[in-house]
């Protein structure tokens, strides 16, 4: 069957400057200068999580009396800044984005600039759940500098998860809904773009950075920009900000405002801006108990019980043994199937695209007793990234498996390795990558395509002269044929998995 290739994860569409000199280099010269000159600057972090020993040593008796090492908070290594500030003619600049390696720049040298941007009330500040953020970031300067020279608040500040709500019709006089979305979904929604978090658990600590790694990072800070626009857009329609004696008898901006507004990217800096700003805008200020790490004891000793008393059931097992589910001799039909969490999402479509059955998630942020539930019920093998779910795999017998590689390439390499899969080229391109749905056997005609294409896809005009086939997915209706993606993806996927032409 003819399938398209999976969406390419977006990258920033503007040149990313890495930063890992001091004052003296010139990347490091033009974040200062960005910075004095923003009016809106995007945050984010990155870091390589800190694990804790096992819970348990052969010795649960002996567990039990060491002393755990001390809590410590992670060490920033990352810091993606995207600035934006005024333009010549009174509308926006251009964006500026990017990547100072923490590990690389003096921290004396940054800290200061830093400070007075967290701080200067005519900077929006925009972020995404990022007081943890700033409480590892307070951590890492504190370490290396002294305990005065952590960061204490950011202010004025704006989380897009807020203005996202506001741009869904969310009441924003009411509490938000309990479960936030990602960031990937915020910004497939709102702006169309497909965020990759494959390199989310990558060693940040670890030099030379890929290419990946640096689009990666410089992503998750640009398109905050792009979400606080749109917002910017919506409040400035319904004229919500301006004062009562500045809005016209109609209820609307005044046409100055709609005349500054028009260009569709650009965010106009007036007096508008600031009331944005002083309306919408919150700030994140840090306690003396933000600033020591801590854990719940009870916790602590509900996870030590938990793990003495499965330990022999799942300890150590991160090997693949036994029978799959679909094994004929277990029971099954020889058809393999995987269930992919949320953390390796691609590699599910990476598995469509060869042929293999591999659904995601029925809910965007399961709970590990979901998952195992929905893996039990369609006899399928759960694949994770999650350490911390293979304690729950005595409960479905031999039904989970951590991938340990973390591109895609390379785990769908492993995966079709470990679980011995039959790949053959004939089976390249036969599920939607979009659903996991097989498509209709009869391929369509281009007037059939076109009809079934209406108010749902959109056909490109280059195609109508040439002599295509068209395939439509039996579940989510999607259309795919033979463009350069397909032919590109068959000749990638041949090669991932070692099949000749």
């Amino acid at each position: 069957m003819d399938a398209a290739a999976p969406a390419p994860p977006a990258s920033p569409p503007l040149a990313v400057h890495l930063v890992t000199g001091g004052g003296s280099s010139p990347e490091h010269a033009l974040l200062l200068r960005s910075l004095a000159a923003a009016r809106v600057v995007a945050l984010d972090a990155e870091w390589k999580p800190r694990r804790r020993g096992p819970a348990v040593a052969d010795d649960p008796s002996a567990a039990a009396a060491a002393t755990p090492p001390p809590l410590q908070f992670p060490t920033v290594t990352l810091l993606q800044v995207a600035c934006r500030g005024d333009g010549d003619g009174g509308g926006a600049a251009a964006a500026e984005v990017f990547v100072v390696d923490l590990l690389a720049v003096p921290l004396a040298e940054l800290r200061e600039p830093l400070r007075e941007l967290f701080e200067r009330p005519e900077v929006l500040k925009l972020g995404f759940r990022f007081k943890q953020d700033l409480v590892y970031l307070s951590a890492t300067f504190a370490a290396a500098l002294g305990s005065s020279a952590g960061f204490e608040r950011v202010e004025p500040f704006l989380d897009v998860t807020n203005a996202y709500y506001y741009l869904k019709g969310h009441d924003m006089q009411k509490r938000l809904p309990r479960e936030t979305k990602s960031l990937a979904t915020i910004c497939e929604e709102l702006l169309g773009v497909y965020l990759s978090k494959e390199l989310q658990c990558s060693d940040w600590s670890y030099r030379p950075l890929s290419e990946g790694q640096i689009q990666y990072a410089a992503s998750d800070a640009y398109y905050l920009l792009d979400i606080f626009d749109l917002f910017h857009q919506k409040i400035r329609t319904e004229g919500k900000c301006l004062p009562t004696n500045e809005l016209t008898s109609d209820g609307h901006c005044p046409q100055r405002d709609a005349e500054c507004s028009s260009s569709e990217d650009a965010v106009c800096f007036d007096d508008y801006f600031t009331s944005v700003v002083m309306k919408y805008a919150e700030k994140i200020l840090l306690t003396e108990s933000d600033t020591k790490p801590r854990s719940s004891r009870r916790k602590e000793k509900q996870k030590l019980a938990t793990n003495a008393k499965c330990k022999e059931k799942f300890e150590g097992s991160t090997e693949w043994q036994g029978l799959p589910p679909w094994d004929p001799s277990a029971g099954g039909d020889g058809c393999p199937k995987f269930l992919c969490d949320v953390m390796i999402e691609g590699l599910a479509k990476h598995l469509r695209c060869v042929g293999i059955d591999a659904a995601t998630p029925s809910s965007r942020k399961p709970e590990p007793r979901e998952l195992l539930n929905q893996t039990y019920k369609e006899r399928r093998v759960l694949l994770t990234r999650d350490v911390k779910l293979l304690k729950y795999q005595y409960l479905t017998s031999n039904q989970v498996y951590r991938v340990k590689s973390l591109l895609k390439h390379d785990q769908l390499a492993e995966v079709i390795d470990t679980f011995q899969l039959k790949i053959s080229e004939d089976k390249l391109m036969s599920r939607c990558t979009k659903c996991n749905g097989r498509f209709i056997q009869k391929p369509l005609t281009l007037d059939e395509a076109i009809e079934a294409s209406k108010g749902f896809q959109i056909i490109p005009s280059c195609l109508f002269k040439r002599n295509l086939e068209f395939w439509k997915c039996t579940d989510c209706n999607q259309l795919y044929w033979e463009g350069t993606q397909y032919h590109n993806a068959v000749q990638k996927f041949l090669s991932v998995c070692n099949i000749s032409d």
